[in-house]
């Protein structure tokens, strides 16, 4: 995982023709596909625990109805290491811009919303349900975006599975989210829920004695 992409450094030129591209960056090498090399622009993003992955919703919030614009789905495993690297490029990030500002807060609603609720809000096109795959990532910055690349590392090549955009104030709160919901899945991990207790097996009830024998009529 490259979790120091310098910024303002554009990537290798294509070796696969026009429809991709290749991103070198410190021994790590990536093909961009078409169609993900433009990347998709995001305000926001929905962290969700799987049995097996975590699932990161980016979403874009410029004008109703507010959509899902791009789904990553992450492993437990490296999820960690996605932290890591975030927060390593937003300590760089701020060495050499300052802090990013933070977000206003808005007022907590007087319900929580359930997911079920919040997606009945929210416009998914069918392209993005089943997500992109992502074990690695690549992060670039400038003084106002970060630059986030979900890579699958596999054979026989890396590739950029996904490729958003965002906001550094965004990226700030976005690394938030992700710590809060490792912590959540790391306790659950110590302490999974116990089944409960089960009653002992009771003794089934007696027979009732058989009816008698019919008796012959006697003659």
């Amino acid at each position: 995982m490259n979790d120091s992409n310098p910024p303002g450094e554009s990537p290798g030129d294509s070796s696969e023709g026009p429809h991709s591209e290749q991103v070198q960056k410190q021994h790590v090498s990536a093909r961009v596909p078409e169609g993900v090399g433009q990347g998709v622009f995001s305000t926001g993003a929905i962290l969700m625990t799987g049995g097996a992955e975590f699932v990161i919703d980016f979403v874009q919030n410029l004008g109703p109805p507010a959509s899902v614009v791009a789904r990553v789905v992450v492993p437990h495993g490296v999820m960690n290491q996605f932290i890591a690297a975030l927060k390593k490029n937003l300590e760089m990030y701020s060495e050499r811009f300052g802090p990013p500002p933070a977000l206003p807060r808005p007022d907590p609603p007087p319900r929580q919303q359930t997911v079920q609720e919040i997606y009945d809000e929210l416009k998914l096109p069918d392209e993005n349900l089943a997500g992109a795959y992502a074990n690695g990532m690549m992060i670039g910055h400038s003084a106002s975006e970060f630059k986030l690349d979900f890579l699958s590392n596999l054979f026989p090549h890396s590739a950029v599975s996904c490729r958003v955009f965002m906001a550094a104030p965004q990226v700030a709160r976005l690394l938030e989210t992700m710590k809060h919901n490792f912590q959540q899945f790391q306790q659950r991990r110590q302490n999974p829920p116990q089944d409960p207790p089960q009653s002992p097996p009771q003794d089934p009830p007696p027979n009732p004695d058989p009816p008698p024998p019919d008796q012959p009529p006697q003659g």
